[in-house]
């Protein structure tokens, strides 16, 4: 089953690049598992997602969410439907995750039947910053072990036949941006 592993964000939004950072953290610890392709930073998204997913079978998105009355440094789980409502559009001509996908699939797109969303509750995403803030920064480790095992667990489920394959996992770089856990 090829898959995506992708990480969502961007790098110099202080919280908002925690994705980006997971994605990179999960693609070392998981190089060499077979027809798995990961990309550490991708800041698309409505229409445009559709050509980074294009082609897979499975997809795991790390990302970042801000609620309201959210605890910063816990995550939740869940599938591009529960996306349904979400207005974070750059452009009224543009459309939700779980719209692009619908439409990508209806226009005949292969694209993942599976999709699991990580996203980590985040304190700042609109402030420039390298670093993520102090209280993000300390709850990285357990953020991290806790998406992990999730994480491997989908990575060694196959939910229909695994063909054999031989070759390892790829990892590229790209500028393209219901569970809770504590």
């Amino acid at each position: 089953m090829k898959t995506l592993l992708l990480g969502m964000g961007n790098p110099f939004l202080c919280d908002d690049s925690v994705g980006v950072r997971l994605a990179a953290d999960l693609g070392r610890a998981s190089r060499g598992i077979p027809d798995l392709d990961i990309v550490e930073e991708c800041s698309a998204g409505g229409l445009n997602l559709l050509d980074v997913l294009r082609g897979y079978d499975r997809a795991v998105v790390l990302d970042s969410i801000q609620t309201v009355g959210g605890v910063p440094g816990s995550w939740c789980r869940f599938g591009f439907e529960a996306l349904d409502g979400t207005i974070h559009l750059t452009s009224i001509h543009d459309v939700n995750f779980a719209t692009a996908i619908r439409l990508g699939r209806r226009v005949g797109m292969h694209l993942p039947s599976e999709i699991h969303i990580f996203a980590v509750e985040v304190l700042e995403n609109r402030t420039f910053s390298e670093r993520m803030t102090p209280e993000l920064e300390q709850a990285y480790p357990r953020i991290a072990r806790e998406i992990f095992q999730q994480v491997r667990s989908i990575l060694r489920a196959c939910p229909r036949p695994c063909p054999e394959k031989s070759g390892g996992s790829q990892v590229r770089g790209s500028r393209a941006a219901s569970e809770r856990m504590p």
